[in-house]
């Protein structure tokens, strides 16, 4: 079994915002060499993520109109967390939702999709560089 890493590094000038990295991880995999096997791809920092979805601006306004109702940065009093300093109490919970990772098969080294899917790194507490983990195992 071969195996494969590569990080992928962001730094968005906002505070929430979302990346299409689709293109990104089909490059990893066509690198890495492998035909077969299994594709992670894990946000490495724990106010960012990395999910699934389809790549339409409408969607993604509302994504971020629903994690702003879900759990709004201000007041930032609202958030026990912001006590340490902090201001990103929002953006841990807007993480939790959103998700950590992907894990995508390989299927004749290409990443099998379903209609419409794409990778996304979702941002909820920009303006400093974050990495993104793609790890990829098989033969």
């Amino acid at each position: 079994m071969k195996s494969y890493r590569k990080e992928l590094w962001f730094n968005l000038p906002e505070r929430m915002g979302f990346v299409n990295i689709t293109a990104d991880v089909e490059r990893c995999v066509r690198e890495s060499g492998i035909k077969e096997g299994l594709c992670l791809v894990n946000a490495m920092h724990i106010t960012a993520s990395v999910f699934i979805n389809d790549d339409e601006s409408g969607l993604h306004y509302d994504y971020k109109r629903w994690l702003e109702e879900l759990a709004p940065h201000e007041p930032i009093s609202n958030y026990r967390h912001n006590l340490t300093g902090e201001d990103n109490g929002d953006a841990h919970l807007k993480r939790q939702i959103m998700g950590r990772e992907v894990v995508v098969a390989i299927t004749d080294g290409r990443l099998d999709f379903g209609p419409w899917e794409q990778i996304f790194y979702g941002e909820f507490d920009g303006r400093r560089k974050k990495r993104v983990l793609v790890k990829i195992i098989g033969e």
